[in-house]
């Protein structure tokens, strides 16, 4: 497609309004545009009038109309101020799990060489970033599925990040990590009640993996519960545990954490004012 910019990007908003309030979709058919141009999108927005050539622009419209989400169709999501590459094997990465990862930083910092696992990976997007922000820390990544693992894998190297990485479940106690110690356990797991799954939007049900969103509603905390288990064995003398977690269960969870023998359990609001984010410690007796 020949066209000026601001034309492209209201060709790809026009075909998405039916999914998006105007702002979002505008924003969405910018970071479409920007990258099949292979252009900043400052350029999209300083410099709508200029004409340009864009190939693709139609598939890359008819996807979105689609519903699939724009990191999927560019293949690219930022985190923490790192890119990440994003497929249908992981999840994209959140902005509010940066809260996450700047407070498992702040814990680690605890530590001279802080040991870490990031159960539940996904993409590797917290402990990539933990690794780039911590560089003597000594990073573990674990996930059950194989794809999410490749997929974590890739955006470890595209950062330059030094981290080992794990298949296995986290259900089942993480037994290939039987005998590791840890300074920091920290996990972003499932934690979405089947039910709510019909009042979600189709660009997360449709394309986003199921297995790393949602739980049975009968126990909506059994990821955090097998997790804080094995974190009984597995995590140092003044180790802190760290979970993204539902803000609808998010006292429920802290309960938990507290019966399992993390005394001191902390529950924190992220910007938003949501309670999202557990730290955990065992009291020392």
């Amino acid at each position: 497609m020949k066209a000026t910019r601001g034309e492209i990007t209201a060709y790809m908003a026009d075909a998405i309004r039916h999914l998006y309030p105007e702002r979002e979709a505008r924003r969405i058919a910018i970071i479409a545009a920007a990258a099949l141009a292979a252009e900043p999108e400052a350029r999209f927005l300083a410099d709508p009038n200029q004409e340009i050539t864009v190939e693709g622009v139609d598939e890359c419209a008819a996807q979105l109309a689609a519903g699939r989400p724009v990191q999927y169709v560019t293949g690219r999501a930022e985190f923490c101020g790192l890119t990440f590459h994003v497929d249908e094997s992981v999840l994209i990465p959140r902005p509010e799990t940066e809260e996450l990862v700047l407070w498992a930083e702040l814990c680690a910092r605890a530590f001279d060489s802080p040991r870490i696992l990031d159960a539940c990976t996904g993409s590797g997007c917290i402990a990539v970033a933990l690794a780039a922000r911590l560089p003597d820390a000594e990073v573990t990544a674990m996930d059950i599925s194989h794809a999410a693992i490749g997929t974590a894998r890739r955006n470890a190297a595209m950062n330059g990040a030094n981290i080992l990485f794990v298949e296995d479940d986290a259900l089942k106690g993480m037994p290939s990590l039987a005998g590791r110690q840890f300074d920091i356990i920290v996990s972003n797991p499932p934690y979405i009640p089947h039910s709510e799954m019909a009042s979600m939007h189709v660009n997360v049900t449709r394309y986003e993996p199921s297995m790393a969103l949602f739980v049975d509603d009968a126990d909506p905390l059994v990821f955090y519960r097998a997790i804080a288990r094995a974190a009984r064995g597995m995590l140092a003398a003044r180790g802190a545990l760290l979970f993204e977690v539902h803000e609808v269960w998010a006292e429920r969870t802290a309960a938990m954490l507290r019966s399992e023998g993390f005394d001191d359990t902390e529950l924190r609001c992220d910007l938003f004012g949501k309670p999202r984010m557990t730290c955990s410690r065992r009291k020392r007796r």
